[in-house]
């Protein structure tokens, strides 16, 4: 005797939704029958021969189907009883009740942010998405997760999966001559991540905190937070002025491959006196080495940890600087003294890196498309700065410009940045005073031309509205 009110088959009639996908129509049509009621709690379901008349497709089509719904607990499938629609549907076990029905307020949209731009003339000091190869990405990604299975979904790598790991080691011995191994390599979500890290592990209040002047805001106001007072030191044509370090300070931080925001290059010189200065003082000194790929006129220097014979550089570095912004993956190379305590920091804040993006990254340098990308990001950004500075008035004074994702115009004599960058606003121009990265050096009136992200006819037409305005000032 039939236990409930059996479903005929003539009560599914053949669904639409078969025309687009066979199986997945098939389940989707099925789940709609249980959610609806059309096949009630208990209910038998048609059997697949039946079914597969009446709906004009295979067996095995419905079979995958009917597994599907009882996997995801939809429908019980017991020997001698048939396919039957399971008491409970999932749905009342992920779901809440449903309120009474209140109208929806509108999402406030985000706002833009007023800082570094894609498509912005001239905040545009990023890299420009639109060169990054997605196809390549997709097949690295997949490649990383079917090599690996689910257990390196399942482990705890707070430092970074270790195949990355090695692969940037890899990276940075043969690009950046430095000797390091992946157990010095912690992976980070980029530099800002790397700088919160290492404030929160290395200064404690009342520490003193040495940054470039000018120099990158956020680690200024990282270190501060962590309680620390930050000391400015002054940059010259060599980069930072090592003289003016003092001994009591805990650490300094510096961009030695292109200043930030200026552009000059640290000299070897001042490279060897800072890193005298802190194997005396007892300090450390953080490398940020966002943008050193891109150089436009000659070869790059080693990073400067290649000559830290003492292991007082913490060297960081991001992917986010020469793939894609919204990548979020960066990473550090530390002083053995230093790798526990920071990796306890970040286990204990949880701020990593999910695993599939590292999975797609270590393929994607492990398979050579990261140093392709390099090879022809730079390309298009030497083009993209060649196309701007030939469309500034012949007297025009720049710097930095010899690598980099930016470079610096100094304002004619007399001319204010505030007022500059008002004016240019008013004809279509975002423009960043260099006055915003100074503490306490005042230096001449300069703005930040970012270029890397815009194209070739944004930068022509914006390069020739900027130069009227120079002319005009």
């Amino acid at each position: 005797m039939s236990r409930g009110k059996a479903a005929s088959a003539l009560d599914l009639p053949r669904p639409d939704s078969l025309d687009a996908g066979k199986q997945q129509g098939a389940y989707d049509a099925l789940r709609a029958a249980i959610l609806n009621r059309q096949l009630p709690a208990d209910s038998r379901l048609p059997s697949t021969r039946s079914l597969a008349q009446r709906w004009l497709v295979s067996r095995g089509t419905l079979e995958a189907a009917f597994d599907r719904l009882h996997s995801e607990g939809y429908v019980q499938r017991l020997a001698g009883s048939g396919t039957r629609v399971c008491a409970v549907i999932p749905e009342q076990f992920i779901a809440a009740p449903v309120a009474s029905a209140a109208p929806r307020r509108e999402a406030v949209p985000d706002q833009p942010d007023a800082g570094v731009q894609s498509h912005v003339p001239f905040v545009a000091r990023r890299p420009d998405a639109s060169l990054f190869d997605l196809k390549s990405w997709a097949r690295c990604i997949s490649r990383g997760l079917q090599a690996v299975g689910p257990g390196v979904l399942e482990a705890a790598h707070s430092a970074g999966l270790p195949e990355l790991r090695a692969e940037i080691a890899d990276y940075l011995r043969s690009f950046r001559g430095m000797q390091c191994e992946a157990d010095e390599v912690i992976v980070t979500s980029g530099i800002r991540h790397a700088l919160d890290l290492i404030a929160r592990t290395v200064l404690k209040p009342g520490d003193t905190a040495c940054v470039e002047d000018p120099g990158y805001p956020p680690a200024r106001r990282l270190f501060a937070l962590a309680g620390a007072n930050i000391h400015g030191v002054a940059v010259t044509a060599e980069g930072l002025d090592t003289v003016q370090l003092p001994d009591t300070a805990r650490l300094a931080y510096v961009t030695p491959a292109h200043q930030a925001p200026l552009g000059m290059t640290l000299t070897v010189s001042r490279r060897l006196a800072l890193l005298d200065w802190a194997a005396r003082a007892d300090a450390w000194v953080v490398e940020d080495d966002y943008d050193s790929e891109y150089n436009y006129n000659s070869a790059p220097l080693a990073a400067l940890k290649s000559l830290d014979s003492g292991d007082r550089v913490i060297y960081c570095g991001s992917f986010n600087k020469n793939l894609f912004p919204g990548l979020r993956v960066g990473f550090m190379v530390v002083p053995k003294v230093l790798r526990r305590p920071l990796l306890r920091t970040l286990q204990l804040t949880g701020h990593s890196v999910g695993a599939t993006d590292q999975l797609g990254l270590m393929e994607f340098l492990r398979s050579g498309a990261f140093v392709r990308h390099l090879r022809a990001s730079r390309q298009a950004y030497q083009t993209r700065r060649d196309a701007l500075l030939a469309c500034l008035p012949r007297a025009t004074v720049v710097s930095g410009q010899q690598a980099g994702l930016h470079c610096v115009l100094w304002l004619p004599p007399g001319v204010a940045e505030d007022d500059f960058c008002t004016r240019a606003a008013a004809v279509g121009l975002t423009l960043q005073p260099l006055g915003r990265f100074c503490t306490h050096v005042r230096l001449p009136a300069a703005v930040i031309l970012g270029y890397t992200a815009l194209t070739l006819a944004q930068i022509r037409y914006h390069g020739r509205v900027l130069a009227q305005l120079l002319i005009a000032a």
